[in-house]
């Protein structure tokens, strides 16, 4: 068969189905995209008559909101809040004893008060007190708000992870992440507009965490394993060995018009539409991905101000991509659950926090000089915290808490220098301003723009939304 797609004949047989046409051309995940679609720099789908409408597009939320984009930079394990960013001078007192008042139920056994090994300052004209693990951190915490009186609803990692990134912790629900991609679409066509980095592999429940569920699948997110720094290891497959862009763009052709068959034949496949959609995006991301991801053309002083380390690295390249329109970056501290310390907590936090902790002072630092710092909205946090009392047998660990926990958020619309709400006196439960996961999502969908009530999608009948049937505005917050 000739290479020249043109001279085809203008009927071509059904027997050829897309799914065939799509195996047997596909030897490379960059060689398959429908680019014929898309106008020459990118950012623009001129839409088909009967076509289905482009998940991706940019589209207006309900308001104007502050943020344009998101970071989530999530502690996957949990963080302990009396050890960051949540002080309590009576684990001082009861360190090694009982509490004067029993213990909530926890997932493991535990006992006496466990004090915190690290010392607690304050900083900024706010005057908040920080762990002195997160001390560079802490330099930013008058454009930073604390919530310690986050709450979430299981002491187990799957659900709390689910509920933390898809708002349920039993069903299958579409990600954060996939709802701001369905709700705004992306600013640039060139690259995916929902991004995870997570070093050395998955976090618990993996793919789970930023999926589309019932969501256009073109609103998932898009995983690099970030330990690399080879673009070809980074994005596995991003450039064709086999085929020259002209050659690409005769198959494209051709993929184009059997397509256009199987809509005329065929309702439409969401699965199919889908992996086209993916090739489309993996096609156009030849053409800029290696350049985002190339922290070389950095100057010397930035990359020494990020530092050498991963979440350094990280970060940096989450500064390429806001600055070139991605909507939704999720960045994991490793592989696993690392902040799940039930033991050896004063080492592994200690390495962990001085893993991140100059890196993010650094990142926000480079928003602010660079103007992106408005527009971003920064999460810190994890799917849950830990309990003020060691795990047994030694005071050394601590377990899951789902009953008080901390986080904070910084950018976008965010009052800097504030603390909301309060655990116990000893970091146990939420007990003053409780703030549910729901209410965190309907905040920061608030300050892109959106009123998480009617941010919805009609699938089984039923119209679903990231908040469930719960969730309010956080607007104490808000600046």
């Amino acid at each position: 068969m000739t290479h020249d797609t043109h001279a085809l004949s203008p009927m071509i047989p059904p027997i050829v189905s897309r799914r065939d046409m799509l195996q047997r051309c596909g030897m490379g995940f960059g060689m398959v995209g429908l680019a014929g679609l898309l106008a020459d720099d990118g950012r623009l789908i001129a839409q088909e008559a009967g076509s289905q409408p482009d998940p991706s597009a940019p589209k207006k939320a309900h308001f104007q909101g502050r943020a344009k984009h998101v970071v989530h930079l999530f502690m996957n394990g949990g963080p302990s809040q009396v050890d960051t960013f949540d002080p309590k001078p009576k684990l001082d007192e009861y360190h090694g004893k009982p509490l004067p008042s029993s213990n909530l139920r926890t997932e493991r056994k535990t006992g006496a008060a466990m004090r915190s090994p690290f010392k607690f300052a304050k900083y900024g004209q706010s005057g908040i007190e920080v762990s002195e693990i997160f001390a560079k951190t802490a330099a930013h915490i008058d454009d930073i708000a604390v919530i310690r009186s986050m709450h979430a609803e299981v002491p187990n990692h799957e659900p709390s992870l689910m509920l933390m990134n898809c708002g349920d912790g039993r069903l299958s629900r579409p990600s954060f992440g996939a709802w701001v991609n369905y709700g705004l679409g992306t600013e640039n066509r060139n690259l995916p507009g929902f991004i995870v980095m997570c070093p050395g592999g998955y976090p618990i429940v993996a793919t789970q965490n930023w999926r589309s569920s019932f969501l256009p699948g073109a609103c998932q997110g898009t995983y690099l394993d970030s330990n690399h720094t080879d673009i070809d290891k980074l994005i596995a497959n991003i450039r064709n060995t086999k085929l020259t862009l002209e050659e690409q763009r005769r198959q494209l052709d051709l993929v184009k018009r059997l397509n256009e068959l199987h809509a005329e034949q065929r309702q439409h496949a969401p699965l199919l539409e889908a992996r086209i959609q993916s090739f489309e995006l993996a096609y156009r991301m030849q053409s800029e991905a290696a350049e985002a991801f190339d922290l070389n053309r950095e100057p010397q002083h930035i990359r020494e101000m990020y530092g050498n380390g991963t979440h350094g690295r990280q970060l940096l390249i989450t500064r390429r991509l806001i600055e070139r329109g991605v909507r939704f970056i999720q960045i994991w501290s490793g592989a696993g659950q690392p902040w799940d310390n039930h033991d050896g907590l004063q080492a592994q936090h200690l390495k962990l926090a001085t893993d991140w902790d100059g890196p993010i002072a650094a990142f926000l630092t480079d928003l602010k000089q660079r103007g992106l710092f408005d527009e971003t909205l920064i999460l810190w946090g994890g799917e849950f915290g830990r309990t003020p009392v060691a795990e047994l047998p030694g005071l050394s660990g601590r377990d899951h808490n789902h009953y008080g926990f901390s986080c904070w958020l910084a950018g976008g619309g965010i009052k800097g220098g504030t603390v909301h709400g309060a655990t116990d006196d000893f970091g146990f439960q939420a007990v003053e301003n409780p703030v549910h996961v729901h209410d965190l999502h309907a905040t920061m969908l608030h300050l892109l723009g959106f009123d998480h009530e009617r941010l919805t999608y009609r699938y089984a009948g039923r119209d679903f939304r990231l908040t469930d049937v719960s969730g309010r505005v956080v607007r104490e917050i808000l600046a």
